[in-house]
């Protein structure tokens, strides 16, 4: 198949296109991106939360890389490509919690929790665990680039992106407020949804506030349409705030605490956005919402979503709290897989040219797809192995 024409997805929002049918539907095209716009920036991966504890780890796949994250006696956690140096084995094959080293099952080489390779039974014969060709220095674990925010695990796969921190400067100063402990609200305060739908459409959905009246009418009655404003950073994020945020509440009208010294702008407001590529983020003045959209294929996506609270004394009361909030954002999720699966069976309309952008509803969906289509056509002007032949 020849490369799409995305030119006019690049055009000013007033006479741009959306995103071609082949970028939601083809498998190759697919394949363009998973290189161009999620292996060459801050793509997420997965929660901390899922590795509490030292020798913690899971297995990851992602877009069919094999990885798994680790976290290390001091703490922190590592992303190392899943496979041994031996003979390319996969060295985690479930969440477990390692008593030792990594240890590979096919010819036990063993590595400890930095990814070095510390033995190597047999290597030079029965009874000689070394071998002068065998350089043990040399053969650790792949690790994978990666920084942690907000218990979010982000990996930049082609290890070319700027720094996290420098990169996405504008958001950590725009939420500089809530940089203050967390935590997660337990096993009730996390879902799961897959979806039948190209992973763009769940980004799209999410940024704008167009949508609400129709398909999330509950949630239109407490925060209207009108109540909202268009979030734009080209290049970084797009998506809305409310005016109106009113705060959940259990029995007697128990409330959670807030996060501490919050300015009076966050007494009644909350902001969500669409973080590219792959990260939806809903912020509030006692809690946080993180979802990590993971591309399974072109027309298959899981949806991993996390809540996060201020911290508040852990009881029935105060989990009962957790686990409505976590019903509550579940449902909307529901409702918004209903539009983006019919969005997506939409997408085989061969007549369908990419769709018109409104200008003043839209801009937040025109940021995201002009920012995939850059993202492309930057990659494909990239030199590559054969050019430098």
């Amino acid at each position: 198949m020849t490369q799409s024409d995305i030119s006019s997805v690049l055009q000013n929002i007033e006479v741009a296109k959306g995103l071609p049918n082949h970028h939601y539907i083809d498998e190759t095209t697919f394949e363009e991106e998973k290189h161009a716009v999620l292996f060459n920036n801050w793509a997420a991966i997965g929660f901390g939360k899922d590795i509490p504890e030292a020798g913690d780890t899971i297995p990851i796949d992602f877009l069919g890389l094999p990885l798994f994250a680790l976290r290390d006696k001091e703490g922190n956690i590592n992303i190392f490509q899943n496979t041994c140096r031996h003979r390319g084995m996969i060295l985690v094959d479930k969440p477990q919690k390692l008593r030792g080293p990594i240890r590979c099952p096919y010819h036990s080489w063993s590595y400890d929790l930095q990814g070095n390779l510390k033995s190597t039974p047999m290597v030079g014969g029965p009874g000689n665990n070394d071998h002068e060709d065998v350089d043990r220095c040399k053969l650790g674990l792949f690790k994978i680039r990666s920084y942690i925010w907000n218990d979010i695990i982000f990996v930049n796969i082609n290890n070319n992106a700027e720094p996290f921190e420098k990169k996405h400067a504008h958001l950590l100063e725009r939420w500089r407020e809530f940089d203050q402990p967390f935590i997660h609200g337990g096993e009730s305060s996390s879902f799961q949804l897959d979806v039948k739908a190209n992973w763009k459409l769940a980004i799209e959905n999410y940024c704008e506030s167009y949508h609400l009246p129709w398909v999330h009418p509950e949630l239109n009655t407490v925060s209207k349409i009108e109540d909202h404003y268009n979030i734009s950073e080209p290049g970084l994020y797009s998506g809305q705030g409310s005016y109106v945020y009113r705060q959940i509440e259990g029995k007697d009208g128990l409330k959670l605490n807030d996060f501490e010294n919050l300015s009076n702008k966050w007494d009644k407001g909350s902001e969500y956005i669409s973080f590219f590529p792959n990260v939806l983020l809903g912020i509030h003045r006692d809690y946080f919402l993180a979802v990590i959209i993971e591309p399974k294929s072109a027309g298959k996506t899981t949806e991993h979503a996390s809540l996060y609270y201020a911290e508040n004394e852990d009881t029935q009361n105060i989990q009962n709290i957790y686990a409505d909030n976590a019903r509550f954002w579940k449902q909307i999720f529901l409702e918004d897989r209903t539009v983006v699966e019919g969005m997506q069976r939409g997408r085989h309309g061969v007549f369908f040219d990419g769709g018109k952008f409104t200008p003043l509803m839209d801009e937040p969906t025109h940021i995201f797809h002009h920012w995939v289509a850059s993202q492309i056509m930057k990659h494909r002007s990239a030199p590559t192995m054969a050019d430098a032949k």
